[in-house]
């Protein structure tokens, strides 16, 4: 939209163009049956237009190229190109012209001429161009502000503005959930839905870890050796489609250590997605830093290292617990288990295991066996701090399927 100062004769005249490429041209095919009163008449018609592809001519698509009618609309991420034009209406020559493009957003002015050095003269009938760029990072309102200065043949300088406002809009409405892992894994889900009115070829969707985590891309099926996206070879999104991504973030060796480190890491990383659309019309998104909540940890931290899939009735086995102690303090912890209806713990209870630094853990294995078939979930242990005279208690740490090794008779 374009916003006008006083009125004002003016020697130069401004005209500024927004730079798109046009779309492919469509029609409405209008046919019948050969019985019918027109008979072939539509069909002749079709094959004499010029905008109709030969031998396919009820196909909507067309051979032509259409240029844009309006404005169009512009979205995130998208490059937002503009071609000005001063031009001489006049039959003087004016001196000392100077084309200034500004963008302004809701946060910022953007300065967006190429050269801010003025043009010695300009002849009658001849013209000054340029063509700006810029990506657009801020939704809502912006205004192109174009100011032109200049001085007559008569020393008088000269100066006006035209004011052109446009909305930027949303592309793409993006969601996230985050899983944390028993172990210091974190699994992070993201919905893409396309929110425009034209499909999207999804180029790439990526996610830039922070410094302490390595990412893995779950967006795959593995066949043989190579590699396919879960979404096929065509990755389009439909308007109103929405995707969905998966990604697995593992703390980096020299972090995954560090129990209190990797506990109060809440930023996670950012997605990068780049699409296009019409004819190759680029756009890319980045997101803010997503930031999950901190897992509540506690104290100390107990999480199995190795567990079987499946245990024999009645028949001891083994699992390694891996105690962390999370806090800020030693900690001097002693083991207490505790039998339930299913699981029977093979051991001494309330043995020492010693003292514990900030940020360290230690292996544990322990055996117990199950006396009930089915699936079954290891709870009963509980460790306490003497030095605080603390207890935590863990139920539900796992769970195991137990079957019997005999025939049913038997069993």
């Amino acid at each position: 939209m374009e916003v006008n100062q006083a009125k004002q004769e003016h020697l130069l005249a401004l005209k500024v163009m927004r730079l798109t490429k046009p779309t492919l041209f469509t029609n409405l095919p209008v046919t019948c049956e050969d019985r019918d009163l027109p008979g072939d008449l539509f069909d002749q018609l079709m094959r004499e237009d010029p905008s109709t592809i030969k031998e396919a001519e009820t196909l909507m698509l067309g051979e032509m190229l259409t240029l844009p009618q309006n404005f169009g609309n512009i979205f995130l991420g998208e490059t937002f190109s503009s071609y000005i034009s001063v031009h001489n209406d006049s039959n003087q020559v004016v001196k000392d012209i100077l084309v200034k493009a500004d963008l302004q957003t809701s946060s910022q002015r953007l300065n967006l001429s190429a050269s801010n050095s003025a043009v010695g003269e300009l002849k009658p009938e001849c013209c000054i161009d340029d063509v700006i760029h810029h990506e657009v990072k801020e939704i809502g309102t912006h205004i192109l502000v174009c100011a032109v200065s200049y001085t007559t043949q008569y020393g008088e300088k000269l100066y006006f503005r035209k004011f052109f406002k446009f909305q930027v809009l949303k592309p793409l409405d993006v969601k996230t959930k985050f899983y944390n892992a028993e172990t210091d894994e974190v699994f992070l889900e993201a919905q893409i839905q396309n929110i425009t009115t034209s499909p999207m070829f999804m180029e790439k969707v990526s996610l830039e870890p922070s410094m302490m985590y390595n990412v893995t891309e779950l967006n795959t099926v593995a066949y043989g050796d190579q590699g396919e996206s879960t979404f096929g070879k065509m990755s389009y999104l439909q308007p109103m489609d929405t995707r969905q991504y998966l990604y697995c973030l593992k703390p980096k060796p020299e972090y995954a250590e560090k129990a209190g480190v990797i506990k109060g890491v809440t930023v996670i990383g950012k997605l990068d997605i780049v699409w296009k659309t019409n004819l190759g019309e680029r756009g890319r998104l980045q997101t803010s830093q997503l930031q999950r909540m901190a897992p509540g940890y506690g104290d100390i931290r107990l999480s199995l290292e190795m567990i079987p899939d499946t245990v024999n009735l009645e028949e001891p086995f083994e699992i390694i617990c891996k105690i962390t102690n999370c806090s800020e303090r030693t900690m001097d912890l002693v083991l207490e288990m505790c039998n339930t209806r299913s699981i029977h713990w093979c051991g001494v209870s309330g043995r020492q295991l010693g003292k514990l630094s900030p940020g360290a853990f230690l292996s544990l294995p322990l055996i117990l066996l199950s006396s009930v078939q089915g699936l079954q979930s290891i709870s009963g242990l509980r460790l306490t701090d003497t030095f605080l005279k603390r207890t935590y208690e863990y139920d539900d740490i796992a769970q195991v399927c137990v079957v019997c090794p005999f025939t049913s008779n038997e069993c």
